[in-house]
């Protein structure tokens, strides 16, 4: 059998290791979101705007069904990096089969969920007519993807656990080759549109979960996968879900305000919601690459948290903070900077960008603060506190932002201009990211620290 890169968190250099692990994630998830950025190219200069609407209109809706369980995954990861570190061979084992199952069962639930709400859905968002019919047909093929989606996500939580974020990446680059390869025959010489862009994604998905399947498989150690051996394990099943299911509904309330927010948007019509999406897809990249420092601190939090090390747990999330706010800062002033060339690859018409360049220009210069966010509260979930973060995120990002849409944006969509008006709801993130943060860090600094200590103290 092959011997997966393990790492141990607990010891060594920790800069060195917070970057050789960071590094992967980043590169994986700019590949992973290349796969929806792709579908937006193609359909933007080979399609219409209309078919780049509706492909970028779906990004909220198709989180917020899907967040739930990707929420899930990462606890998995993190109660495997745990109980990895104490080295609970039988317990990791029985995750690693249980939360493949799951993967499996959530994924063929959400195929279904997906095929048949997808345009009600959608309705509810309020999408345009001339972009309804593309979106529905997009979100149908896309989620006949979701079993090999989870599977993926899964299994590769399970990699991250035990160090491993190369392999990952070098599985992602695959797929991702591939499916830009599909986009450009299916749409350009086949002209399926979105239902070409769609079918190419559902086929990378499909070799990555093969893919992080296979290693699993191939592997020794207390993480290899047995086929025969899927089974679901209570007390394995329950601690995932303890820490998984605050974190997939605190991301799914995300989503919802997200739902909000692009209904927001798809007032001002298809131009407007192209020049949207575009950015969305730009500022993603900021997001994923932020994001890896978040799975970084989670991870390296949960081992040496089932080490008993609490001196390197808090090195890890003041370095993971700075490194993360640092290329959120730095990723966000190039998109900034290079707005205009960056939204051409989207579009061919050159409609939709000036209100891209809106979207930009706010998240360009304040999605640092997210990167700050999202580390804090990968902490606290390495410590296996997840539903106070929850309800934080609840009430200062999906209570904060709805209300914000009520009192702020809907006044001036009505009196004022669309660039002033949508500037006006994107400073809404920036807001609930700085009020996330710190009733995060008051939770942490008088409500676990001290019990952390004497935990770690009574070992």
């Amino acid at each position: 059998m092959a011997k997966i890169r393990e790492m141990n968190m607990t010891e060594g250099p920790l800069t060195k290791q917070l970057v050789s692990f960071a590094v992967p994630l980043i590169l994986t998830g700019i590949i992973q979101l290349l796969f929806n950025t792709a579908d937006q190219i193609v359909v933007g200069k080979f399609a219409s705007d209309q078919s780049l609407a509706a492909v970028g209109s779906t990004g909220s809706l198709t989180n917020l069904l899907v967040n739930l369980f990707i929420g899930i995954s990462s606890g998995a990861g993190a109660v495997a990096a745990r109980h990895f570190a104490a080295h609970n061979d039988e317990y990791v084992s029985n995750l690693v089969h249980t939360a493949v199952l799951v993967s499996l069962i959530s994924g063929f639930s959400l195929a279904l969920v997906g095929w048949f709400f997808s345009k009600p859905l959608l309705e509810m968002m309020g999408s345009p007519e001339d972009t309804i019919d593309l979106a529905t047909l997009y979100m149908r093929i896309y989620f006949l993807g979701m079993p090999a989606n989870m599977l993926y996500n899964f299994g590769a939580s399970i990699l991250r656990a035990v160090g491993d974020t190369k392999r990952p990446l070098y599985f992602i680059t695959a797929s991702g080759a591939v499916n830009v390869a599909l986009n450009l025959i299916l749409v350009i010489v086949f002209r399926l549109d979105v239902a070409g862009v769609a079918i190419a994604t559902v086929v990378s998905q499909v070799i990555s979960a093969t893919l992080v399947t296979m290693s699993l498989i191939k592997a020794d150690g207390c993480y290899h996968l047995d086929l025969k051996r899927l089974r679901i394990h209570k007390k394995e099943l329950t601690d995932s879900l303890k820490l998984g299911v605050p974190a997939g509904i605190q991301s799914s309330l995300f989503a919802i305000s997200n739902v909000i927010i692009q209904s927001s948007v798809n007032y001002f019509g298809s131009i407007v919601m192209a020049g949207n999406a575009a950015a969305a897809s730009i500022e993603g990249f900021i997001y994923v690459a932020m994001n890896s420092f978040y799975h970084t601190c989670l991870n390296f939090t949960s081992q040496n948290y089932g080490a008993g090390n609490r001196k390197r747990m808090h090195q890890v999330i003041i370095r993971c903070a700075i490194l993360g706010c640092a290329v959120g800062l730095a990723m966000g002033l190039f998109s900034v900077l290079f707005d205009v060339p960056l939204l051409s690859v989207f579009t061919k018409t050159g409609d939709p960008i000036p209100y891209g360049i809106v979207r930009i220009t706010v998240f360009g210069l304040t999605y640092w603060l997210c990167g700050l966010q999202e580390v804090i509260t990968g902490f606290l979930r390495g410590l296996g506190r997840s539903v106070v973060p929850m309800i934080n995120s609840i009430t200062f990002v999906c209570v904060m932002r709805i209300v914000w849409v009520r009192l702020v944006f809907d006044p001036m969509k009505l009196t004022d201009t669309p660039e002033n008006a949508l500037r006006m709801l994107y400073f809404s993130y920036a807001i609930s990211w700085i009020l996330v943060a710190a009733a995060n860090l008051i939770y942490y600094r008088f409500f676990v620290s001290k019990k952390i200590s004497a935990q770690l103290e009574g070992k």
